[in-house]
């Protein structure tokens, strides 16, 4: 089984209601504002909640490079989406910085005008490119680690690579100026959570945000149990009983984290409850996959194909016209009704769509 959410036949995409004027909004009058671009399927972790290796037990095979959207087809859209009001885009993947030449679509990225151009990374080649990133126009970044203990980071990411060498690239990030850097651990009850207190005591002070995500049901091939969801109220019950913190207001309308602040000064701290605070009366994002596709739910079965646009000569007026057909129709909500029968095969798995 080959898991490419986008089949040979996607749904066809839906009527945009015209004219179209300014900002999009969905059935439930939410507006787009965030764009996840990812940019590969290929990764160099295996983590178990996002690429583990029993995929490759079933015949998963990585996307061939030719179905891959080229960087000026990533950009051609990335603009369009600006003009529809977005104004943050995140690169993602799959290990975004695995794609050659990454910095070249940063580079065109960050020409857009008002617009936050950010990237999730592993941190595995972060040392080595956090300078070339920077001087592309990134932004800022953001780092996965879900432990500091070697054997459980090792477990998390299902290869023999070293905590150290994660740290080291976070280090440079912020040495080059893509600050502050958010670091997001990804917690599973009895797997990782005896790892909460030494991530914070290790960067609390350090001006980085430490962020902690409720293991998600993402995609089918994860092995996603409610009861290895630890819930972020615990989370914070536990950093609050060693550093008390306090709730801070968020940034921006459809911001993800629930943000805290260490009352003694010491930094920021953040959750992400998508399975026990559902936020999807808030939500903003729009995620193009590696191959064009368009979803408006991390929990998606189908994409909407834009690449036969693309590359077949569809106008700007279009491609436009694609996106908002598929935005205005969107009534999604997942995270807030999610039941035994919401979990069904098929989804769109992380690895593909980004987190």
């Amino acid at each position: 089984m080959n898991i490419i959410p986008i089949r040979s036949a996607p749904p066809q995409i839906p009527q945009a209601n015209l004219p179209l004027k300014g900002e999009l909004q969905d059935v439930f009058g939410r507006q787009i504002r965030d764009l996840r671009i990812s940019i590969t399927d290929r990764c160099n972790f295996r983590c178990a909640y996002c690429m583990p290796n029993s995929v490759f037990n079933h015949g998963f095979k990585f996307l061939p490079h030719d179905a891959l959207l080229s960087f000026e087809e990533i950009e051609r859209l990335a603009r369009l989406f600006v003009e529809f009001g977005v104004r943050k885009i995140r690169i993602t993947g799959g290990e975004p910085l695995l794609r050659r030449n990454v910095e070249q679509l940063i580079e065109k990225l960050a020409a857009l005008p008002d617009v936050e151009i950010t990237l999730t990374t592993n941190g595995s080649r972060l040392k080595q490119m956090a300078e070339t990133l920077k001087k592309a126009g990134l932004h800022r970044i953001t780092v996965s680690l879900d432990a500091l203990d070697e054997s459980i980071f090792r477990q998390m990411a299902g290869v023999d690579f070293s905590v150290r060498d994660v740290l080291a690239g976070i280090d440079a990030a912020a040495a080059a100026g893509l600050e502050p850097v958010k670091v997001n651990m990804v917690v599973r009850r009895g797997t990782n959570d005896d790892q909460i207190l030494p991530m914070v005591r290790h960067f609390r002070g350090s001006g980085h945000i430490l962020r902690f995500i409720e293991f998600m049901d993402v995609g089918t091939a994860n092995g996603w149990k409610l009861d290895e969801v630890l819930p972020s109220r615990d989370i914070i019950r536990l950093v609050d009983d060693e550093y008390p913190v306090e709730p801070v207001n968020p940034k921006h309308y459809g911001e993800v984290a629930k943000r805290w602040r260490y009352k003694d000064g010491g930094g920021e701290i953040g959750v992400i409850s998508s399975v026990t605070q559902a936020f999807c009366s808030s939500c903003t994002r729009m995620r193009l996959s590696p191959e064009g596709g368009l979803f408006t739910c991390l929990f998606a079965q189908d994409g909407y194909s834009l690449r036969e646009l693309l590359r077949h000569g569809g106008s700007d007026a279009e491609i436009c016209a694609a996106i908002a057909g598929v935005w205005q129709k969107r009534s999604d909500r997942y995270s807030e009704i999610r039941t035994e029968n919401t979990r069904r095969p098929g989804r769109v798995e992380m690895h593909y769509i980004g987190g």
